[in-house]
């Protein structure tokens, strides 16, 4: 299921448009704060979705039954790019495990690229809620090959991915990979991806943007 929340009008959809921003862009610091808000507002979203349970809790006055989760998720992002989402995350699920996998584009001298993934830190996932984030949802190809390799052993029971820009084509990528059962979650959705697999219009290099421009 793909849930595209730029589609209603919110205050989520204003930071998209800053990060956007070529003259907003300028301002690293406000560039990784909108992508901390994203992170947070889409926990918000996605935790309506996740199984809970009753308990009852010690007032004051007395004996109130609340609604709590019933399990802990684990969230992960592909670093570097995916940080301040991955915060804004932990802000909200503050009691989940956390998981971190290094994946990026290594690009031949032709400019095709393949998947390298130099780096995995990660509880057991095993018939657990996994939520990864990564800013730039563009081929899907990182994506796929991050969820693949942390799910070879261990077989989460939910998989939610968090995007603050998705491209058509990296949806219908991902959907095919992994299946339709993958629950998407995208601040916003763009129709097209250039000849260098980048998001059109997007933002550029979400990274770069909020971490400075790597060699």
């Amino acid at each position: 299921m793909v849930h595209h929340l730029s589609e209603k009008h919110s205050l989520l959809s204003n930071w998209v448009a800053e990060l956007r921003d070529v003259n907003v862009q300028k301002d690293s610091m406000r560039f990784r704060k909108n992508l901390e808000r994203i992170g947070e507002v889409t926990a918000y979203e996605l935790s309506k979705q996740l199984p809970n349970k009753l308990v009852s809790t010690t007032t004051p006055l007395g004996i109130h039954t609340s609604k709590v989760l019933s399990a802990q998720p684990v969230i992960a992002t592909i670093l570097r790019a995916g940080l301040p989402m991955h915060q804004g995350m932990l802000h909200y699920f503050d009691k989940a495990d956390n998981a971190f996998i290094a994946a990026y584009r290594k690009y031949d001298d032709d400019g095709n690229f393949e998947i390298s993934i130099d780096y995995i830190s990660c509880p057991d996932i095993t018939n657990r809620i996994l939520i990864i984030a990564d800013p730039m949802l563009a081929t899907g190809a990182s994506l796929v090959d991050a969820i693949k390799a942390m799910t070879k052993h261990q077989i989460p029971s939910e998989i939610h991915i968090i995007v603050a820009i998705a491209s058509k084509q990296g949806i219908a990528h991902v959907q095919a990979q992994l299946g339709q059962n993958i629950s998407i979650w995208c601040a916003d959705i763009d129709e097209n991806l250039n000849d260098h697999h980048y998001i059109i219009p997007g933002l550029g290099d979400a990274g770069d943007l909020a971490f400075g421009i790597k060699m």
